[in-house]
Protein backbone atom coordinates (compact mmCIF):
# COMPACT_ATOMS: atom_id res chain seq x y z
CA UNK A 1 0.00 0.00 0.00
CA UNK A 2 1.31 3.36 -0.96
CA UNK A 3 -0.04 6.62 0.31
CA UNK A 4 -1.90 8.52 -2.36
CA UNK A 5 -4.70 11.01 -2.71
CA UNK A 6 -6.45 10.17 -5.97
CA UNK A 7 -8.53 12.94 -7.45
CA UNK A 8 -12.18 12.35 -6.77
CA UNK A 9 -14.66 12.99 -9.54
CA UNK A 10 -16.33 16.35 -9.00
CA UNK A 11 -20.09 16.08 -9.11
CA UNK A 12 -21.56 18.59 -11.47
CA UNK A 13 -25.25 18.36 -10.62
CA UNK A 14 -27.14 18.66 -7.32
CA UNK A 15 -28.61 15.18 -7.81
CA UNK A 16 -25.14 13.63 -7.89
CA UNK A 17 -24.04 15.58 -4.82
CA UNK A 18 -27.10 14.54 -2.78
CA UNK A 19 -26.61 10.84 -2.12
CA UNK A 20 -29.52 10.43 0.25
CA UNK A 21 -32.17 12.59 1.87
CA UNK A 22 -34.48 10.52 4.06
CA UNK A 23 -37.13 11.42 6.63
CA UNK A 24 -37.76 9.34 9.77
CA UNK A 25 -40.14 9.38 12.69
CA UNK A 26 -38.90 9.27 16.25
CA UNK A 27 -40.36 5.77 16.57
CA UNK A 28 -37.69 4.54 14.14
CA UNK A 29 -40.03 4.39 11.14
CA UNK A 30 -38.64 5.41 7.76
CA UNK A 31 -41.00 7.81 6.03
CA UNK A 32 -39.11 7.72 2.73
CA UNK A 33 -36.87 9.75 0.48
CA UNK A 34 -37.59 13.43 0.24
CA UNK A 35 -36.17 16.36 -1.72
CA UNK A 36 -34.19 19.15 -0.12
CA UNK A 37 -37.09 21.50 -0.71
CA UNK A 38 -39.36 19.21 1.33
CA UNK A 39 -37.17 19.31 4.44
CA UNK A 40 -38.93 22.33 5.90
CA UNK A 41 -42.34 20.73 5.47
CA UNK A 42 -41.18 17.47 7.06
CA UNK A 43 -39.65 19.25 10.06
CA UNK A 44 -42.95 21.02 10.72
CA UNK A 45 -44.13 17.67 12.05
CA UNK A 46 -42.82 17.53 15.64
CA UNK A 47 -42.00 13.79 15.70
CA UNK A 48 -39.72 13.67 12.62
CA UNK A 49 -36.04 14.07 11.77
CA UNK A 50 -34.03 14.08 8.55
CA UNK A 51 -30.80 12.33 7.52
CA UNK A 52 -28.99 13.85 4.53
CA UNK A 53 -25.91 12.36 2.85
CA UNK A 54 -23.79 14.57 0.59
CA UNK A 55 -20.79 13.88 -1.64
CA UNK A 56 -18.43 16.85 -2.14
CA UNK A 57 -21.22 19.47 -2.25
CA UNK A 58 -20.71 22.91 -3.72
CA UNK A 59 -21.36 26.23 -2.01
CA UNK A 60 -24.99 26.73 -3.08
CA UNK A 61 -25.98 23.28 -1.85
CA UNK A 62 -24.40 23.87 1.56
CA UNK A 63 -26.09 27.27 1.70
CA UNK A 64 -29.39 25.53 1.07
CA UNK A 65 -28.80 23.13 3.97
CA UNK A 66 -27.66 25.98 6.20
CA UNK A 67 -30.97 27.67 5.52
CA UNK A 68 -32.98 24.51 6.21
CA UNK A 69 -31.21 23.49 9.45
CA UNK A 70 -29.85 26.85 10.64
CA UNK A 71 -26.25 25.61 10.55
CA UNK A 72 -23.45 27.77 11.90
CA UNK A 73 -21.47 29.87 9.42
CA UNK A 74 -18.09 28.60 10.62
CA UNK A 75 -19.17 24.97 10.30
CA UNK A 76 -20.42 25.59 6.76
CA UNK A 77 -17.13 27.29 5.89
CA UNK A 78 -15.19 24.26 7.11
CA UNK A 79 -17.44 21.86 5.21
CA UNK A 80 -16.82 23.74 1.96
CA UNK A 81 -13.10 23.07 2.21
CA UNK A 82 -11.54 19.67 2.76
CA UNK A 83 -8.25 19.11 4.63
CA UNK A 84 -9.72 20.02 8.01
CA UNK A 85 -8.20 18.58 11.16
CA UNK A 86 -10.09 15.91 13.07
CA UNK A 87 -12.25 17.71 15.63
CA UNK A 88 -15.61 18.11 17.31
CA UNK A 89 -17.19 21.51 17.90
CA UNK A 90 -20.44 22.50 19.56
CA UNK A 91 -22.46 25.35 18.10
CA UNK A 92 -25.39 26.01 20.41
CA UNK A 93 -27.70 23.00 20.22
CA UNK A 94 -25.78 21.32 17.36
CA UNK A 95 -22.51 19.46 16.84
CA UNK A 96 -20.01 19.63 14.00
CA UNK A 97 -17.67 16.63 13.71
CA UNK A 98 -14.74 16.14 11.31
CA UNK A 99 -13.13 12.70 10.99
CA UNK A 100 -10.50 11.36 8.62
CA UNK A 101 -11.35 8.34 6.50
CA UNK A 102 -9.05 5.82 4.83
CA UNK A 103 -9.67 3.46 1.97
CA UNK A 104 -7.68 0.97 -0.10
CA UNK A 105 -7.89 2.02 -3.75
CA UNK A 106 -6.24 -0.46 -6.15
CA UNK A 107 -3.82 -1.52 -3.44
CA UNK A 108 -2.93 2.05 -2.49
CA UNK A 109 -3.91 3.81 0.72
CA UNK A 110 -5.99 6.92 0.10
CA UNK A 111 -7.40 9.36 2.63
CA UNK A 112 -10.54 11.45 2.76
CA UNK A 113 -12.73 13.33 5.21
CA UNK A 114 -16.25 13.20 6.52
CA UNK A 115 -17.93 16.24 8.03
CA UNK A 116 -21.01 15.60 10.16
CA UNK A 117 -23.63 18.13 11.26
CA UNK A 118 -25.96 16.85 13.97
CA UNK A 119 -28.84 18.53 15.70
CA UNK A 120 -31.85 17.33 17.62
CA UNK A 121 -33.77 16.73 14.39
CA UNK A 122 -31.21 16.33 11.64
CA UNK A 123 -28.03 14.51 10.65
CA UNK A 124 -25.97 15.66 7.65
CA UNK A 125 -22.90 13.77 6.45
CA UNK A 126 -20.55 15.38 3.93
CA UNK A 127 -17.95 13.16 2.28
CA UNK A 128 -14.74 14.42 0.66
CA UNK A 129 -12.05 12.35 -1.04
CA UNK A 130 -11.60 8.63 -0.48
CA UNK A 131 -14.54 7.31 1.51
CA UNK A 132 -17.00 4.47 1.20
CA UNK A 133 -20.71 5.14 0.94
CA UNK A 134 -22.57 5.26 4.24
CA UNK A 135 -25.55 3.42 2.77
CA UNK A 136 -24.64 0.23 4.74
CA UNK A 137 -24.51 2.26 7.96
CA UNK A 138 -27.91 3.73 7.18
CA UNK A 139 -29.37 0.28 6.52
CA UNK A 140 -27.96 -1.04 9.78
CA UNK A 141 -29.59 1.82 11.65
CA UNK A 142 -32.91 1.23 9.89
CA UNK A 143 -32.75 -2.45 10.85
CA UNK A 144 -32.76 -1.35 14.52
CA UNK A 145 -35.83 0.92 14.69
CA UNK A 146 -35.92 0.79 18.49
CA UNK A 147 -32.50 2.48 18.56
CA UNK A 148 -33.14 4.73 15.57
CA UNK A 149 -36.09 6.02 17.59
CA UNK A 150 -33.47 7.75 19.78
CA UNK A 151 -32.93 10.18 16.92
CA UNK A 152 -30.01 11.44 14.81
CA UNK A 153 -27.47 10.55 17.49
CA UNK A 154 -27.91 6.87 16.65
CA UNK A 155 -27.20 7.71 13.01
CA UNK A 156 -24.01 9.48 14.15
CA UNK A 157 -23.02 6.33 16.03
CA UNK A 158 -23.71 4.23 12.92
CA UNK A 159 -21.50 6.44 10.72
CA UNK A 160 -18.60 6.55 13.19
CA UNK A 161 -18.80 2.81 13.79
CA UNK A 162 -18.77 2.21 10.01
CA UNK A 163 -15.71 4.44 9.56
CA UNK A 164 -13.77 2.71 12.33
CA UNK A 165 -14.74 -0.81 11.24
CA UNK A 166 -13.42 -0.09 7.74
CA UNK A 167 -10.02 0.71 9.24
CA UNK A 168 -9.65 -2.86 10.51
CA UNK A 169 -9.12 -4.47 7.04
CA UNK A 170 -6.49 -1.83 6.29
CA UNK A 171 -4.60 -2.65 9.48
CA UNK A 172 -4.90 -6.37 8.69
CA UNK A 173 -3.51 -5.78 5.20
CA UNK A 174 -0.54 -3.91 6.67
CA UNK A 175 0.10 -6.78 9.08
CA UNK A 176 0.04 -9.40 6.30
CA UNK A 177 2.35 -7.33 4.11
CA UNK A 178 4.77 -6.90 7.00
CA UNK A 179 4.92 -10.67 7.44
CA UNK A 180 5.78 -11.04 3.75
CA UNK A 181 8.50 -8.40 4.01
CA UNK A 182 9.99 -10.19 7.00
CA UNK A 183 10.73 -13.14 4.71
CA UNK A 184 12.64 -10.83 2.36
CA UNK A 185 14.52 -9.28 5.27
CA UNK A 186 15.98 -12.63 6.33
CA UNK A 187 16.64 -13.89 2.81
CA UNK A 188 20.23 -14.40 1.66
CA UNK A 189 20.08 -11.67 -0.97
CA UNK A 190 19.69 -7.96 -0.23
CA UNK A 191 16.81 -6.26 -2.02
CA UNK A 192 16.78 -2.51 -2.24
CA UNK A 193 13.03 -2.63 -2.83
CA UNK A 194 12.52 -4.21 0.61
CA UNK A 195 13.99 -1.30 2.55
CA UNK A 196 12.06 1.14 0.33
CA UNK A 197 8.80 -0.68 0.99
CA UNK A 198 9.49 -0.73 4.73
CA UNK A 199 10.00 3.02 4.68
CA UNK A 200 6.82 3.58 2.64
CA UNK A 201 4.82 1.44 5.07
CA UNK A 202 6.19 3.38 8.03
CA UNK A 203 5.16 6.64 6.34
CA UNK A 204 1.67 5.29 5.60
CA UNK A 205 1.22 4.08 9.16
CA UNK A 206 2.31 7.42 10.54
CA UNK A 207 -0.28 9.19 8.38
CA UNK A 208 -2.94 6.64 9.34
CA UNK A 209 -2.15 7.11 13.02
CA UNK A 210 -2.52 10.89 12.67
CA UNK A 211 -5.98 10.22 11.24
CA UNK A 212 -7.05 7.66 13.86
CA UNK A 213 -5.58 8.94 17.14
CA UNK A 214 -7.66 12.17 17.39
CA UNK A 215 -10.85 10.13 16.96
CA UNK A 216 -10.37 8.80 20.48
CA UNK A 217 -10.85 12.29 21.91
CA UNK A 218 -13.91 12.92 19.74
CA UNK A 219 -15.67 9.70 20.74
CA UNK A 220 -14.64 10.20 24.37
CA UNK A 221 -16.49 13.52 24.32
CA UNK A 222 -19.54 11.84 22.80
CA UNK A 223 -19.44 9.28 25.63
CA UNK A 224 -19.21 11.89 28.41
CA UNK A 225 -20.62 15.19 27.13
CA UNK A 226 -23.45 16.79 25.13
CA UNK A 227 -26.40 15.34 27.09
CA UNK A 228 -28.83 17.49 25.11
CA UNK A 229 -27.96 15.54 21.93
CA UNK A 230 -26.59 12.18 23.10
CA UNK A 231 -29.10 10.18 25.20
CA UNK A 232 -27.77 7.99 27.98
CA UNK A 233 -29.01 4.88 26.17
CA UNK A 234 -26.39 5.45 23.46
CA UNK A 235 -23.38 6.06 25.72
CA UNK A 236 -22.55 2.34 25.76
CA UNK A 237 -22.60 2.22 21.94
CA UNK A 238 -20.18 5.11 21.66
CA UNK A 239 -17.96 3.40 24.25
CA UNK A 240 -17.89 0.36 21.96
CA UNK A 241 -16.71 2.57 19.08
CA UNK A 242 -14.09 4.04 21.40
CA UNK A 243 -12.82 0.55 22.17
CA UNK A 244 -12.54 -0.20 18.44
CA UNK A 245 -10.65 3.03 17.80
CA UNK A 246 -8.35 2.29 20.72
CA UNK A 247 -7.64 -1.18 19.36
CA UNK A 248 -6.90 0.15 15.87
CA UNK A 249 -4.64 2.83 17.30
CA UNK A 250 -2.77 0.28 19.42
CA UNK A 251 -2.35 -2.01 16.42
CA UNK A 252 -0.95 0.86 14.35
CA UNK A 253 1.49 1.80 17.12
CA UNK A 254 2.62 -1.82 17.49
CA UNK A 255 3.18 -2.17 13.75
CA UNK A 256 5.12 1.07 13.64
CA UNK A 257 7.44 -0.30 16.30
CA UNK A 258 7.74 -3.58 14.40
CA UNK A 259 8.52 -1.67 11.21
CA UNK A 260 11.19 0.38 12.95
CA UNK A 261 12.70 -2.84 14.30
CA UNK A 262 12.47 -4.46 10.86
CA UNK A 263 14.26 -1.52 9.25
CA UNK A 264 17.02 -1.71 11.87
CA UNK A 265 17.31 -5.49 11.47
CA UNK A 266 17.45 -5.13 7.69
CA UNK A 267 20.21 -2.55 7.89
CA UNK A 268 22.07 -4.63 10.47
CA UNK A 269 21.88 -7.71 8.27
CA UNK A 270 23.12 -5.72 5.28
CA UNK A 271 26.03 -4.39 7.35
CA UNK A 272 26.73 -7.88 8.68
CA UNK A 273 26.75 -9.28 5.16
CA UNK A 274 29.14 -6.58 3.99
CA UNK A 275 31.42 -7.28 6.97
CA UNK A 276 31.45 -10.97 6.10
CA UNK A 277 32.46 -10.16 2.53
CA UNK A 278 35.18 -7.80 3.75
CA UNK A 279 36.50 -10.47 6.14
CA UNK A 280 36.76 -12.99 3.30
CA UNK A 281 38.48 -10.48 1.04
CA UNK A 282 40.92 -9.57 3.83
CA UNK A 283 41.62 -13.27 4.45
CA UNK A 284 42.35 -13.99 0.81
CA UNK A 285 44.48 -10.83 0.65
CA UNK A 286 46.54 -12.13 3.61
CA UNK A 287 47.01 -15.47 1.86
CA UNK A 288 48.24 -13.71 -1.28
CA UNK A 289 50.51 -11.36 0.68
CA UNK A 290 52.82 -14.18 1.89
CA UNK A 291 53.90 -15.54 -1.53
CA UNK A 292 53.98 -12.01 -2.92
CA UNK A 293 56.44 -10.94 -0.22
CA UNK A 294 58.72 -13.94 -0.71
CA UNK A 295 58.75 -13.90 -4.50
CA UNK A 296 59.32 -10.14 -4.55
CA UNK A 297 62.75 -10.75 -2.99
CA UNK A 298 63.88 -12.45 -6.16
CA UNK A 299 62.93 -9.52 -8.32
CA UNK A 300 65.49 -7.19 -6.74
CA UNK A 301 68.30 -8.32 -9.11
CA UNK A 302 71.00 -8.69 -6.47
CA UNK A 303 74.19 -10.26 -7.81
CA UNK A 304 74.94 -12.34 -4.75
CA UNK A 305 71.95 -14.55 -3.89
CA UNK A 306 73.75 -17.81 -2.95
CA UNK A 307 70.65 -20.01 -2.85
CA UNK A 308 70.04 -19.44 -6.53
CA UNK A 309 72.97 -21.70 -7.35
CA UNK A 310 71.59 -24.61 -5.31
CA UNK A 311 69.52 -27.25 -7.12
CA UNK A 312 67.19 -27.64 -4.13
CA UNK A 313 66.44 -23.90 -3.83
CA UNK A 314 63.34 -23.85 -6.06
CA UNK A 315 61.57 -26.81 -4.37
CA UNK A 316 62.36 -25.38 -0.95
CA UNK A 317 60.88 -21.98 -1.84
CA UNK A 318 57.77 -23.65 -3.23
CA UNK A 319 57.43 -25.73 -0.06
CA UNK A 320 57.89 -22.72 2.22
CA UNK A 321 55.33 -20.67 0.28
CA UNK A 322 52.81 -23.52 0.26
CA UNK A 323 53.28 -24.17 3.99
CA UNK A 324 52.91 -20.51 4.86
CA UNK A 325 49.77 -20.08 2.74
CA UNK A 326 48.30 -23.28 4.16
CA UNK A 327 48.98 -22.15 7.72
CA UNK A 328 47.27 -18.81 7.10
CA UNK A 329 44.28 -20.60 5.55
CA UNK A 330 43.90 -22.94 8.54
CA UNK A 331 44.20 -20.04 10.98
CA UNK A 332 41.57 -17.96 9.14
CA UNK A 333 39.28 -20.94 8.79
CA UNK A 334 39.35 -21.58 12.53
CA UNK A 335 38.70 -17.87 13.13
CA UNK A 336 35.67 -18.21 10.76
CA UNK A 337 36.94 -15.57 8.41
CA UNK A 338 36.70 -17.93 5.45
Amino acid sequence: MHLTQPPSPKPSTPSSMVVNCVAYRFNGQRLGDISLDDISEVLKQPDTFVWVGLLEPDGPLLDKLQEEFDLHDLAIEDAQHAHQRTKIEAYGDSLFVVVQTAQLVSGHLAFGETHVFMGARYLVTVRHGASLSYAPARRNCENSPELLALGPSYGLYGVLDFIVDNLLPIVKDFREELHELEKDIFSDTFKRSTIRRLYDMQHDLMTLRLAVAPMQDIISQLVRLHPQLIPDELRAYFRDVYDHVFRVNESISAMREMLAAAINVNLSLVTFGQNEVMKRLAGYAAMLAAPTLITSWYGMNFVHMPELNKPWAYPVIITVVGTLVGSIYVFLKRAKWL
